[in-house]
């Protein structure tokens, strides 16, 4: 009995690992931007030029995930929560795995904006948890009604410098941030308890901001699952980070490493991005980008995502050319393949 008891539990142990070395590795892309096209008349293509819904072109491309914004009441609907409702069933139907990205404004909050809802305006600290918590279930609550499964939860978009400004700015008030944050976690295991939950900064290559975000959020009793990353070179080099790609690539793997050693959670790249005028450098940037991340993080990164590689005109890091995708996008097909 003992020796078929032990067999067993090695049987087990091997169906285990094999279930986690089955793990995908994420190649994604953030498409909130879908529906303001559609509702404008647009129409994406693939690069023959035949018409294609872009969660169904995502697809085709080689993607197997999908990220999509949440803004807590956006003045022409997109991105609320109605309309992450609508993407989100698409990403479905095409067996795409889903992130979902909290932004906690009214519109856009990064490292340089992190503005209060207007409905949240008035609030104490602890009103402002209670709110966070609220709208965090509500819209979860929503997609899951709609039997849609959610991978991955951010709480905050590139909250370098915390957010709800001033309330939960993270250089004048860390454990306010802390806190949020905590109610924001909370929120999420309530509706999705196997969700990963992502904090996400600006700056992947530049270990001094992800220190202090994560030293602040530990020692505040904050938890979270997986660290989250912004790998943009253009922006690298206009911030004087960088003096090259080749200096972001080396650096963002380099950061991924140390923050794994350290805090012993996995990380993910949820954001980057190359120039859409150069399709050929792009795609060698991005596929270097993919590949390093792959196999220069000790085994720690868990995937790629593309922020909004639809978006044309005055977004200089978009994927697309006359609606079509770029060579960038064949970077993602290459890899999945």
């Amino acid at each position: 009995m003992k020796r078929f008891n032990l067999i067993c539990l090695l049987f087990m142990t091997v169906i285990t690992v094999g279930a986690q070395k089955a793990e995908p590795f994420w190649l994604g892309a953030d498409i909130s931007g879908t529906t303001g096209l559609e509702a404008r008349g647009v129409q994406l293509m693939n690069a023959k030029g035949e018409p294609r819904e872009n969660t169904a072109l995502m697809k085709e491309l080689g993607l197997n995930a999908v990220r999509l914004r949440v803004w807590v009441n956006p003045r022409d609907g997109f991105s609320g929560k109605d309309d992450v409702l609508v993407m989100a069933k698409r990403a479905k139907a095409h067996g795409m795995a889903l992130m979902i990205d909290f932004h906690y404004s009214d519109w856009w909050a990064d490292p340089g904006k992190q503005n209060i809802p207007a409905a949240w305006a008035e609030m104490d600290y602890e009103q402002m948890k209670l709110a966070l918590a609220d709208h965090t279930r509500e819209v979860l609550q929503l997609l899951k009604d709609h039997d849609i499964d959610v991978r991955w939860v951010q709480v905050g978009n590139e909250t370098t410098h915390g957010f709800l400004w001033p309330m939960g700015r993270a250089e004048d008030n860390m454990a306010q941030y802390a806190g949020l944050t905590k109610a924001g976690y909370e929120a999420v295991k309530a509706v999705y308890p196997q969700a990963d939950v992502i904090i996400h900064l600006d700056g992947g290559c530049d270990p001094q901001r992800f220190n202090f975000i994560f030293d602040g959020l530990k020692e505040n009793g904050c938890p979270w699952d997986i660290i989250g990353l912004s790998v943009y070179p253009y922006w690298d080099q206009d911030a004087k980070l960088e003096t090259s790609w080749e200096g972001t690539v080396r650096d963002f793997t380099a950061n991924i490493r140390a923050l794994y050693a350290k805090y012993h959670t996995p990380l993910m790249v949820v954001e980057t991005g190359v120039e859409a005028k150069k399709p050929v450098e792009g795609k060698r940037i991005m596929a270097e980008i993919i590949r390093a991340s792959k196999e220069d993080c000790d085994g720690q990164c868990q995937g790629v995502f593309y922020w909004a590689p639809e978006l044309e005109g005055h977004y200089p890091l978009g994927a697309f050319d006359g609606h079509k995708p770029t060579a960038i996008m064949e970077a993602f097909t290459e890899a999945a393949e």
